[in-house]
């Protein structure tokens, strides 16, 4: 069913909330594994209400299978829970290990994979969560492809509800160069069909490691901190890569408002 143009019908005085992880970068390593722990530990002891979580990408640092085996059983949480990959991830070792599909829709091998894309949709009671594969086989930089952008307009058309849209790569620059330069590709693609549906009221993404709030296609773009480490920008460091190990590991809570309003938070998780 198509979505009539002009201001969606809220709900007034209902709210959601949802909680944004994004580069776990799980490795097998006591530090990462340690670091994820925490935060899921963390997340789920919070008195709420949560409605969902969003994981955008990089689950495994090395796309194993044995990663994908770990991160299943470290990213469990009390709430119903979306999960895209990034850069670091393959398709066929996450669709066969993180959505339990069989190998016959999991195949290829390496980083990225040659599987399909693995766009997913969570719906909830007053939100649809679209989470689009952005990551191109082989590569670190990020694209759409036909496929999901196809998908995410079928999502778009039938939705009643408002809309988050989230992916990986952060479709324009926020003034990291380190990746920046890998950021998502033809970012116009994905601007036409965000403006054709009013229903969308924000676009939640990971890959930069760091919180970061921006605007795309006349709508707020939210960076999630990273849960491995955190990049810095030029004017903090001079180091190549810019990425700080040593800083806590972090999470964002995006809330809506009944008049449609994405009020977003970043939070630490101390280490001892």
């Amino acid at each position: 069913m198509a979505i009539p143009s002009g201001r969606p019908p809220w709900q007034p005085g209902h709210v959601i909330t949802l909680v944004h992880v994004s580069d776990p970068h799980i490795d097998g390593s006591p530090r990462n594994t340690e670091r994820v722990e925490r935060v899921v530990r963390h997340i789920s002891g919070l008195p709420g209400p949560i409605d969902a979580v969003l994981v955008t990408g990089d689950i495994a640092d090395h796309a194993t299978v044995e990663e994908y085996e770990l991160a299943r059983e470290l990213l469990r949480f009390p709430y119903p829970t979306i999960i895209c990959p990034g850069n670091h991830d393959s398709r066929p070792e996450f669709r066969k290990v993180m959505l339990a599909e069989s190998e016959s829709k999991s195949e290829g091998t390496g980083v990225n994979g040659s599987g399909s894309a693995v766009n997913q949709v969570l719906s909830l009671d007053g939100v649809t969560v679209a989470l689009c594969d952005s990551s191109i086989p082989g590569r670190h930089d990020g694209r759409l492809d036909d496929e999901t952008l196809r998908w995410l307009t079928e999502v778009l058309d039938s939705c009643g509800t408002p809309v988050i849209v989230g992916m990986h790569h952060q479709p324009v620059p926020v003034g990291v160069p380190y990746v920046d330069d890998i950021r998502l590709n033809e970012p116009e693609r994905l601007e036409q069909v965000l403006r054709a549906h009013p229903r969308v009221v924000g676009l939640l993404v990971g890959h930069v490691h760091t919180p970061a709030a921006t605007m795309f296609a006349g709508l707020p773009v939210y960076v999630a901190p990273g849960v491995a480490s955190t990049t810095l920008l030029p004017q903090e460091t001079t180091a190549w890569p810019p990425v700080d190990t040593g800083l806590p590991p972090g999470f964002a809570l995006h809330v809506l408002s009944g008049d449609g309003r994405l009020t977003s938070h970043a939070r630490v998780v101390h280490l001892p």
